[in-house]
C-alpha cells in the first residue's frame, strides 16, 4: 500500500484482475461471470482491502457498479456495447452515486433531450480517475422527482480535479464536474421515483462492511509480526 500511496494505483493492477476474472465476478455466467454469492464477494472484498486498500477502493466501485447494471436490465439484454463489455470485464467503471443522497441541496442534475439525458453538476469523488472507461452516474430530474441511472462515457464534458486525500492518496480519487455531458438512451438504466432510489438506498447502507474486516485482519498480522513486544500484546488483546 505505501507503494501506491506515492505512485498511485497503476494500470496494470487492473489488467491483472481483468485476467483473474475479478471485474465481472458478480455478473452471471450469461456473460461469462462467475456469479459468486453474497459471502464469496465478502471474502473478495476482505483479501483486497487486506492486500491494498487503495486497490480495493478502486476495484469497489467498479465492482459494485457490475452488480447494479445487470439487476438493472431485469433480464433485458444489454442495448449498448458499453453495458456488454462492462459486463464482460473488458470496459472498468467508477460511479458517481452518493450525490443524489444530498438532494435537493446539492445534486447531479439529469436533463431529458432528444435521444436522451444530459447530466449538469459536481459529482463529489470519484475514485480511479484515469483509468476509467465509464462512470455510472445517478443524476436527479427535478422537474419528476426521479433518478435517472445512466453509463456515461468519458469525454471533454468531464472537468477532474484531484483530491489530495490524507489517507488513500494512491486511490485516484478526484471530484468531477459534468458539464451537459449528454447519454444517449441505450445507455440509461433505469429512471426511478426518488423515493423508491431513497429507500433502496438506506437499505443497502445498514450491512457491516467486508474491507473493514480485511484492513483490521492485515493490521493484526502487521502488530503479531512486530519485534517489540508492546505491538504484539495489542494484537492479542483484540483476537
Amino acid at each position: 500500500m505505501l507503494l501506491t500511496d506515492s505512485e498511485r494505483v497503476p494500470a496494470g493492477i487492473i489488467s491483472m484482475l481483468r485476467a483473474a476474472g475479478a471485474l465481472n465476478h458478480l455478473a452471471s455466467p450469461t456473460y461469462d461471470g462467475a456469479g459468486l454469492a453474497k459471502a464469496e464477494d465478502r471474502r473478495l472484498h476482505e483479501h483486497l482491502a487486506g492486500a491494498c486498500l487503495n486497490t480495493w477502493l478502486v476495484w469497489a466501485q467498479h465492482a459494485s457498479t457490475t452488480a447494479r447494471v445487470e439487476a438493472a436490465l431485469q433480464g433485458r439484454a444489454p442495448e449498448h456495447d458499453l453495458i456488454d463489455g462492462l459486463l464482460r470485464g473488458r470496459v472498468f467503471a467508477g460511479a458517481g452515486l452518493s450525490d443524489v443522497r444530498r438532494y435537493p441541496d446539492r445534486f447531479i442534475a439529469a436533463e431529458r433531450t432528444n435521444g436522451g439525458w444530459r447530466f449538469h453538476g459536481r459529482v463529489s469523488w470519484v475514485s480511479g480517475w484515469g483509468l476509467n472507461d465509464v462512470l455510472l452516474i445517478a443524476g436527479v430530474d427535478p422537474r419528476q422527482e426521479q433518478v435517472v441511472l445512466a453509463l456515461v462515457p468519458i469525454s471533454d464534458r468531464f472537468k477532474a480535479t484531484p483530491l489530495d486525500l490524507s489517507a488513500l492518496a494512491g486511490s485516484r480519487t478526484a471530484r468531477v464536474v459534468l458539464d451537459g455531458a449528454f447519454v444517449e438512451d441505450s445507455l440509461v438504466l433505469s429512471v426511478d421515483p426518488l423515493a423508491l432510489w431513497r429507500a433502496k438506498d438506506n437499505q443497502a447502507a445498514v450491512d457491516a462492511k467486508p474491507h473493514l474486516f480485511g484492513l483490521a485482519a492485515a493490521v493484526l498480522e502487521e502488530l503479531r509480526a512486530d519485534p517489540h513486544a508492546l505491538a504484539r500484546d495489542a494484537a492479542e488483546a483484540w483476537t
